[in-house]
């Protein structure tokens, strides 16, 4: 948690650094611009980076602070109380469901991919990946014994599998522009 918490607040306070630039100088290029498809910038000033009327990096700046947060307290012996790692785990799930609908908005909409936007799809996969295994774990959701042995012996298989089909999609649907740089 404290892991994913810490690189998804630098990512999206990078997003935030460079958004408040852009709109301060509307010549300013951000960093993370690269190429025609490696772009921050035109996926920042889309309209699915406000989705919520406000700049969805906002939203990545609390959650990531709170999963710090109690990430700490948990090394620090803290235990946290059952509806907290369900809401934890149901914010994860919120998370990641948002992700998803990012990537494909970034895949297939804009046709663009922000280097930052894809470590914040990064570290929420993996928040809800552990939060949901450790909840699964600690009977908190409960599940067959079957289902969790199966997880607990190839969570890493999964979790790989799960950004192994990420990087493909995004392998594939810019092929053209990747095989010009080779």
């Amino acid at each position: 948690m404290v892991l994913t918490g810490i690189v998804g607040w630098v990512a999206s306070f990078q997003l935030t650094l460079d958004d408040w630039r852009s709109l301060r100088d509307p010549g300013y290029r951000p960093p993370c611009n690269i190429g025609p498809v490696v772009s921050c910038g035109s996926v920042m000033s889309s309209p699915q980076g406000s989705l919520l009327g406000f700049p969805n990096m906002v939203l990545g700046l609390a959650a990531f602070a709170a999963v710090t947060a109690l990430g700490i307290a948990v090394l620090s012996g803290a235990r946290l109380h059952r509806r907290l790692w369900l809401t934890l785990d149901a914010g994860a799930l919120a998370g990641v469901v948002f992700v998803h609908w990012l990537i494909f908005q970034s895949l297939y909409e804009l046709n663009k991919i922000c280097p930052y936007c894809a470590v914040v799809w990064a570290v929420t996969i993996a928040l809800f990946w552990h939060v949901t295994l450790h909840c699964l774990q600690q009977g908190i959701v409960p599940a067959p014994r079957s289902v969790l042995v199966l997880l607990r012996d190839t969570h890493w298989l999964l979790l790989s599998a799960w950004y192994g089909l990420i990087a493909l999609l995004v392998l594939t649907r810019f092929w053209t522009y990747w095989s010009t740089l080779l």
